[in-house]
């Protein structure tokens, strides 16, 4: 496998670099120099640039992670993230149709093109309808239907995946489990005065994953995933984000009082997303092996050192 990974200084692509060292010659693009040979500077806006790219490096995969993520911001720069998100791979799935449509591509999606779900939806399945609610999930579940037209109508080796919540050390701030990391840590080394920390609404349920697992899932996706097809990647267990700070608060050595901040509300939000993994265990055989609480305890160790 010779493997090009767009957004590989990320927190996802930096994983996947790392599981895949063995495993493949790796390559990765980023928006601004970097002074590691193995990383290009990459506008995805520009197809010339992306053409240029693909034909000189000559990948047999390219992961797709490049883009914008977070859905709070994504309702204050709606077309950062449509321009970012979906003009950027179709620029990048040009490229790829024009320098060479076998190569394999897997484009990374969200849970939340899901949206609103139909009543009495317990697990997520692939071929739940798409109602996203907020900017960001608009601009994944195009990505989505993009995967779909490419390979009907141009025969590319594209698949999607549809992550749910990822989690894990070298998240940035602005997440939940690092912005709750983050404010105990400071509060355990007396950083702080106040042993408060801010919250938002803490009766969502989310399907949460070890980002290091899901990376595997990506490369098997890269090995096994038919062209056209979505597959959830994700535990098939929902956990309350008041369990989840439950386990963070844990690890406090300090008694904490916690705040609501209206700040941390969102606009719009599903009360519970949890996805039905089958059908990627099914075609790949992958499924999570890394426990929640030793997840949470390297977010938290990786703030408190």
């Amino acid at each position: 496998m010779k493997a090009l990974i767009t957004g590989i200084t990320g927190f996802v692509g930096k994983h996947l670099e790392a599981f895949l060292q063995d495993k493949a010659d790796v390559y990765g693009t980023s928006r601004v120099p970097r002074s590691q040979k193995h990383i290009y500077q990459l506008n995805l806006l520009s197809e010339t640039e992306s053409l240029k790219l693909i034909d000189n490096i000559k990948p047999t995969h390219i992961f797709h992670l490049a883009g914008l993520s977070n859905v709070k911001e994504s309702w204050d720069d709606k077309v950062d993230f449509i321009e970012g998100n979906v003009i950027g791979t179709i620029h990048l799935l040009e490229a790829v149709r024009k320098v060479n449509d076998q190569i394999k591509v897997i484009t990374v999606g969200s849970s939340e093109e899901y949206g609103i779900l139909p009543e009495g939806v317990e697990k997520v399945r692939e071929e739940t309808p798409l109602q996203p609610i907020n900017p960001y999930g608009i601009s994944k579940s195009a990505i989505s239907m993009l995967v779909k037209l490419y390979d009907k109508s141009y025969g590319l080796n594209v698949t999607h995946a549809r992550p749910f919540n990822h989690i894990g050390p070298g998240q940035r701030l602005g997440f939940v489990t690092t912005d709750f990391a983050h404010q105990i840590a400071l509060i355990n080394k007396g950083l702080v005065k106040d042993c408060k920390i801010n919250i938002g609404n803490l009766q969502i349920e989310r399907d949460f994953t070890d980002v290091r697992d899901m990376v595997e899932a990506y490369y098997e996706i890269g090995r096994f995933g038919r062209a056209g097809e979505v597959y959830n990647v994700c535990s098939g267990r929902g956990v309350y984000i008041q369990d989840l700070l439950q386990i963070l608060l844990s690890f406090s050595d300090k008694k904490i009082e916690l705040v609501v901040d209206p700040n941390r509300m969102r606009v719009a939000d599903i009360p519970r997303l949890v996805g039905d993994p089958g059908k990627m265990l099914d075609a790949t055989g992958w499924k999570p092996k890394r426990k929640l609480e030793d997840t949470l305890r390297d977010i938290y160790n990786e703030w408190l050192n």
